[in-house]
């Protein structure tokens, strides 16, 4: 029997297995692409925070544009062909009220996973975004399979205490 490896995936960061694996993660506004090469049976995912890079600084997987297409390249680079892989798509929650639309990451990030897999044709299998509520993931690289679970919303002050300003 093969041995299952598994790993979180932290906001920012992207991780593609060869070998059977168990990607899990957490979602409120950010985005996770899962790739699946159906050919080789492997994939990867990503996990940003942001749509766009503005150009300053590191080009960092915190952002969508970045993200994607370093997970595009990293699959490239295991041997996967363009025509094998297939993308799933989660997250994107509103999960903090704003009432200004330049604040609402979540449907950005959303239009922005759909624009670059569209743009470079790769095929959506389905997906899971917008909405009120975080998510809870576990990708199955070896199958392409996606758990999800809902995070219901918690406001809970009972853990806060008075802070005296003297």
């Amino acid at each position: 029997m093969t041995k299952v490896s598994t790993h979180f995936l932290y906001p920012s960061a992207l991780f593609v297995s060869a070998k059977p694996c168990l990607i899990s993660t957490i979602l409120g506004s950010c985005i996770s692409v899962c790739i699946y090469d159906k050919e080789l049976n492997y994939g990867g995912m990503c996990h940003y925070m942001l749509p766009y890079w503005n150009g300053e600084g590191l080009a960092s997987p915190k952002y969508g544009n970045i993200a994607i297409e370093k997970l595009l390249e990293k699959i490239y680079s295991y041997g996967s062909k363009k025509q094998d892989v297939v993308a799933k798509v989660f997250g994107g929650g509103e999960v903090i009220d704003f009432s200004h639309p330049q604040f609402h990451i979540g449907k950005r990030n959303i239009n922005l996973a759909f624009e670059i897999l569209n743009e470079k044709k790769i095929p959506i299998l389905s997906s899971s975004v917008g909405g009120k509520l975080g998510r809870k993931l576990i990708f199955c690289t070896y199958t392409g399979n996606v758990k999800q679970k809902y995070v219901q919303r918690q406001v809970n002050n009972s853990h806060f205490s008075e802070v005296s300003t003297r």
